[in-house]
């Protein structure tokens, strides 16, 4: 029992710094211009580049909104160090999950032919359902309300 304790704390600690690492990163390079979107898209607009196309335009889009690109940071850091606190560890992996699905989603349908990314982020999505479902004892009561 006590390794599947310090499994769980080597889990939560792997996928709480990848979150914050990835928190971190969006703020690293500053938004760039819609000009600067459409130049960088129109040198990918071929046929055999339609992947790459829609991942510049996927990103580029969510940074454009002006709030989206540093929500999901915000969230991804916050979430993270809420992973890595022991006491809070449950309700960061509870919130991050959507995060992690949007993720793996992301690779998955604009990435698919990276099988490592790919692994990578269906490992992230496994270990945060891992670490929520860990808890199921102490939530399942919520599942289900009697009606008096």
């Amino acid at each position: 029992m006590k390794f599947l304790n310090i499994l769980f704390i080597i889990l939560r600690l792997y996928l709480g710094g990848v979150m914050i690492y990835g928190g971190i990163h969006k703020f690293e390079q500053p938004s760039i211009s819609p000009i600067e979107v459409v130049q960088k898209a129109e040198k990918f607009s071929s046929p055999e580049h339609e992947n790459t196309l829609q991942k510049i335009l996927y990103i580029s889009g969510a940074k454009q909104t002006g709030y989206f690109w540093e929500v999901l940071g915000v969230c991804e850091l916050l979430f993270g160090i809420l992973l890595v606190i022991q006491g809070t560890g449950f309700i960061g992996a509870l919130l991050l999950l959507p995060i992690s699905l949007h993720i793996f989603l992301f690779h998955y349908y604009l990435e698919g032919d990276e099988i490592g990314e790919l692994f990578k982020t269906l490992g992230l999505l496994i270990i945060n359902i891992v670490l929520v479902l860990k808890e199921y004892p102490k939530w399942k009561h919520l599942l289900w309300i009697r009606p008096l």
